[in-house]
């Protein structure tokens, strides 16, 4: 017999690094989830004993009359009235949400910790590839999946160092104590818990506060709300960042040319980022150079998948706020600029949709054709989903062609009837933060 650990909303992508980090500890590893996906499959492969949906008498079958090291770990987004949770307490099991589980493991290295708005996962994933391709190694958990981790999001290892993607939802990144904390926007969101962009910075505030003394904290000069953490204490090291240079200790510093494959302009930014952080620990340039111009790809950020049975590209993009999504579909806009983009958006909350409504009315003005299949339900109030909806949505956003296509199946029969008849023409972008992404699996494909 050996330890267990059961783990609730396994697939998400950030709680299934727990799921990673206990198989290699030798505990037996189990869970639970709402829906299939090929996380969960692939978490299988690797012995993990996962169930579709929720039963607490698993729970009291696993652990009942068990004397080995028992544990539950949930995200913060399952309700206490689970019936698994409701089980666990019955029994008096050790229960850990997700960050409280991440701060026992990570707080024991030099913890980096990737921390803002939008596209953390990017600057974690060239943070941790640059550690990894050094003679310190790595210990990581990033948001997307890394063909340098054997297409997984995690590597472990004996380094000293742990660079994790630091959520700020409910203040969860306060569990952590990092020796290099970055942060490069700061854009309000998460309003199902936050009262205002004042309350949002004030976490923000207390993140710098958590750095352990005399290490670093890497802030966005350019960005009006990092601004205002600047100088909250005096017992750390600032680097203020620019676009071409980075201070430190009152000095400028010129940033190289980098030469990345991936074309986007706010990803070199990113990439900066990476640069700044281990050049600041000791790391060579060349050598941190080497790995960011070798990077090329990346699971669900502007992701190149698969070309379609009709020659048309399929990208997957996980960026799901409005300042995310304009300069995406922009971005792709530029760069393929003989196609025509159908872009398939699927809004991450009804409680985020009502917040960001405003913002959504014209983000999607360089799409050619808009469809939303639905809105993703996660943490949602009975009272968030009678005050919105799909046809609401669709209604509100300034597009000359949109539809709602009511659920992922009838997209689905929308993007292959797209396919056929627009061949060799068109980018059919999977837009999303729910399960919209599994179309990819259920397209008629040609090859990548």
């Amino acid at each position: 017999m050996k330890n267990k650990i059961y783990i609730i909303w396994i697939w998400w992508i950030w709680i299934s690094w727990i799921a990673r980090y206990y198989l290699q500890q030798w505990w037996e590893v189990y869970g639970s989830d709402k829906t299939w996906s090929k996380l969960i499959e692939d978490l299988k492969k690797e012995w993990a004993n996962i169930i579709i949906w929720e039963d607490s008498k698993k729970i009291s079958d696993l652990f009942e009359n068990s004397n080995w090291e028992k544990l539950l770990v949930y995200t913060e987004a399952v309700h206490q009235t689970q019936t698994e949770i409701q089980k666990a307490k019955e029994l008096w099991i050790q229960m850990l949400t997700y960050p409280e589980a991440l701060a026992s493991i990570a707080n024991q290295k030099k913890l980096i910790t990737i921390a803002w708005t939008h596209w953390k996962s990017t600057t974690s994933s060239l943070t941790s590839i640059i550690l990894k391709n050094s003679e310190f190694w790595v210990n990581s958990l990033v948001w997307t999946i890394l063909k340098e981790f054997d297409n997984k999001n995690t590597h472990f290892s004996n380094s000293e160092y742990f660079v994790i993607e630091a959520c700020e939802y409910k203040r969860s990144f306060l569990r952590y104590k990092p020796t290099v904390a970055v942060i490069i926007n700061i854009d309000l969101d998460h309003l199902d818990y936050y009262k205002d962009l004042d309350d949002y910075i004030s976490a923000y505030e207390e993140h710098i506060n958590n750095i352990l003394p005399w290490w670093y904290a890497i802030i966005n000069a350019e960005d009006e709300n990092c601004k205002k953490l600047i100088w909250l204490r005096k017992d750390i090291n600032y680097i203020k960042v620019y676009e071409k240079i980075f201070t430190f200790n009152n000095t400028a510093h010129l940033l190289p040319e980098i030469k990345l494959q991936v074309p986007w302009k706010h990803i070199l930014f990113d990439a900066k980022l990476a640069y700044i952080v281990w050049h600041m620990i000791g790391i060579k340039d060349e050598k941190i150079i080497e790995s960011l111009e070798n990077y090329i790809w990346v699971w669900r950020r502007m992701e190149l998948v698969w070309k379609t049975e009709s020659n048309n590209l399929v990208i997957s993009d996980y960026w799901h706020h409005p300042t995310e999504i304009k300069p995406t579909i922009k971005a792709i806009k530029e760069k393929y600029k003989d196609k025509k983009l159908l872009t398939v958006f699927q809004p991450h909350q009804y409680s985020r949709t009502i917040e960001l409504l405003e913002w959504f009315k014209n983000c999607f003005q360089d799409t050619d054709k808009l469809i939303i299949p639905n809105i993703y339900e996660s943490r949602d109030s009975e009272e968030d989903k009678k005050r919105i909806n799909t046809e609401k949505l669709v209604e509100a956003i300034n597009h000359q062609d949109k539809q709602n296509w009511k659920w992922l199946e009838n997209t689905l029969k929308l993007i292959n009837k797209y396919d056929q008849e627009n061949p060799d023409s068109s980018i059919i972008l999977l837009q999303w933060a729910g399960d919209v992404d599994n179309l990819r699996y259920e397209m008629k494909i040609k090859s990548i």
